[in-house]
């Protein structure tokens, strides 16, 4: 996965893991359940109207709140590609790469707006708004980062290790 490209959704900012995925789901730690009901109380009908590959653009400080793991797992199992953002909180961003989510630190991200096409480089470092040929460049994500998104978050990491020994 060097290349993603999908249509953005946006939320603002402080967008905490209870908005992400509300407590009152959290009964169940299937991803297809929990998938029908990411940022519902952001948006009642996201769930609805998000096509797989699509990609959330935020403000500073997504996933604060709670440490739960639900929050990644259900925007991957929605078909959310990737997460950009200026900041993350911290224990959401261990979280999404463990469970295979990509998130990227983007300052200005909030110029990238709802309905608009990127494409984000993993190679070249940059996000390319398709629809206005702006290109920014992201904060690098460190190598071993990037091999836990390759192998869909860190437990197939750890089984593809565990292979090669």
């Amino acid at each position: 996965m060097s290349k993603i490209t999908g249509k953005v959704w946006n939320f603002g900012a402080n967008i905490d893991t209870d908005v992400i995925i509300a407590a009152r789901y959290l009964n169940s730690s299937d991803p297809d359940h929990l998938a029908k009901y990411v940022m519902e109380d952001a948006d009642p009908d996201f769930s609805k109207k998000l096509k797989k590959g699509d990609i959330i653009v935020a403000g500073e400080n997504f996933g604060c709140g709670s440490s739960r793991e639900h929050a990644p797992i259900a925007l991957k199992a929605a078909g959310i590609a990737a997460v950009v953002a200026p900041s993350f909180a911290r224990i959401f961003y261990r979280n999404a790469f463990n469970m295979g989510l990509p998130i990227f630190e983007l300052p200005e991200s909030m110029e990238i707006k709802e309905g608009e096409e990127i494409s984000i480089d993993l190679d070249s470092g940059t996000i390319v708004n398709n629809s206005t040929k702006k290109s920014y460049k992201f904060i690098a994500i460190p190598p071993f980062m990037q091999e836990l998104i390759a192998s869909g978050g860190l437990i197939n990491y750890a089984k593809e290790e565990m292979k090669v020994k």
